[in-house]
């Protein structure tokens, strides 16, 4: 190596960035790195060069131009590769840097600036094992180049390595502590369930007997009326006074009222404990509509400001699966349904101005349909609320990535939904929206006995 003590003003090189010193994330572009500007006409002599790899130790090469336009680059490495063999210095130091040049041949890597750190590092390590030094070109803008230095791209593709080894940590302990979470509130549940069912079963069992016992009383009042028709005043003032007539009249209403609670009581409690199989160790076969059915009966209480449900339930078999998990699908992308339907209502009644028919309403739509991979099962529920916006679509699935305001959401209910489809069920989980007017998620499922 050697010093050069000539200065040209044509030289224009920009000071070069320490190393580690930038900021970067998983999308970071080589635009976020720091890139070297050092241009050198051809028809320059190569003592230029040399000068200006003496005076910045960190430029990895000069960009050569003809007239201002791009033609190529000259590499640290290469440069002094060539000008220390013998003669070196007799054969290029004093000629134009043309020389050099034409007589190197450099093959350049030539990338846009939009392109992701992690794919311009794998396409440096795709290059032949002399080139895998040489610096890369980076194309800011038309006719506009910058060098950036190999090193500087593999400290950064480094960096994202650890930034994507600390998500992932983050993203399985998520996971750990909901699937902990929801295996632990899935026995609860059922725990609550068996204690409710048990003594909710007497009471069941029992109305129906005690219908019968009333109905047999009736009949022997009838018969003993018939037998003894002689007016007795102690029995006329008695029936009198409880009000019998109204008491023959409204008993088996009550009793019937009383049937159809505790029948509504032992769907929940029967729901509940459907809904708890978060466990399952083994899939089985799956009645998609019974389990829509029991997490609509779960959130009956949620269906509030006049929502609607709409049901266009097709004829379907049976899927395979785990009935808790997938109940636990339908119950998150209903509750994010009717949380937006409720939020969107809400905005519409302070803004007076809104004076359509708009009603909040939920489709349920389940049918089979043709794919590339065969028949599925196809579950879409829909609702009418504002939608979701273009920028978050690609994103929706993202763990802990929620559109609701702080406090109202973990941003993990439609992640989970996702794994849970494409990972236990080796279904996919879409979404369609429209900002404004609707969004869509379809869940596709896997037909029990079909082969892909």
């Amino acid at each position: 190596m050697f010093a050069v003590r000539e200065t040209s003003s044509e030289l224009s090189v920009l000071h070069i960035p320490e190393f580690c010193t930038w900021n970067i994330s998983l999308e970071s572009t080589l635009l976020d790195l720091p890139l070297s500007n050092c241009q050198i006409e051809l028809t320059q002599q190569a003592k230029e060069v040399a000068k200006a790899f003496e005076e910045n130790s960190m430029l990895p090469g000069v960009i050569l131009t003809n007239q201002g336009n791009f033609v190529g680059i000259i590499s640290r490495r290469l440069f002094f590769e060539k000008v220390n063999r013998r003669y070196g210095v007799e054969m290029f130091f004093k000629r134009p840097i043309e020389v050099l040049y034409k007589f190197a041949k450099p093959e350049e890597l030539v990338l846009p600036a939009s392109k992701l750190i992690v794919e311009a590092a794998q396409e440096c390590l795709y290059r032949s094992a002399e080139l895998i030094y040489e610096p890369v070109v980076v194309e800011i803008a038309p006719q506009t180049y910058k060098l950036l230095d190999v090193h500087q791209l593999m400290v950064a593709q480094s960096r994202i390595h650890q930034l994507t080894n600390k998500l992932l940590h983050k993203q399985t302990q998520a996971k750990l502590i909901q699937t902990e979470k929801m295996a632990s509130l899935g026995r609860i549940v059922a725990e609550v369930a068996h204690e409710i069912r048990n003594p909710l079963n007497c009471i069941w069992g029992n109305l129906t007997f005690l219908l019968s016992y009333f109905e047999h009383l009736l009949q022997l009042m009838s018969v003993y009326e018939e037998e003894y028709s002689a007016p007795c005043p102690r029995i006329d003032a008695l029936k009198k006074e409880i009000e019998f007539d109204f008491i023959q009249e409204d008993l088996p209403i009550t009793l019937e009222g009383m049937e159809l609670g505790a029948s509504q009581l032992l769907k929940i409690v029967n729901g509940l404990h459907h809904f708890s199989h978060m466990d399952e160790t083994k899939p089985a076969e799956t009645d998609i509509h019974e389990c829509v059915e029991m997490t609509l009966l779960i959130l009956k209480n949620r269906f509030k400001n006049s929502i609607e449900v709409v049901k266009n339930y097709g004829e379907l078999p049976l899927v395979s699966g785990y009935s808790g998990q997938l109940s636990q699908v339908f119950l998150n992308l209903l509750v994010n349904a009717l949380d937006a339907l409720t939020e969107y209502a809400a905005d519409r009644e302070i803004q007076t101005e809104c004076l359509d028919n708009w009603q909040p309403q939920i489709e349920i739509t389940t049918k089979v349909i043709e794919t590339e991979d065969g028949k599925r099962v196809a579950i879409c529920i829909a609702d009418n609320g504002p939608g979701i916006a273009p920028e978050n679509h690609q994103q929706i699935f993202d763990t802990f990535f929620t559109t609701k305001p702080a406090g109202k959401g973990t941003g993990m209910g439609l992640a989970i939904s996702h794994q849970i489809v494409t990972e236990k069920h080796g279904g996919q989980l879409r979404m369609r929206s429209q900002p404004g007017k609707n969004t869509e998620f379809e869940i596709l499922l896997p037909i029990v006995g079909t082969t892909d």
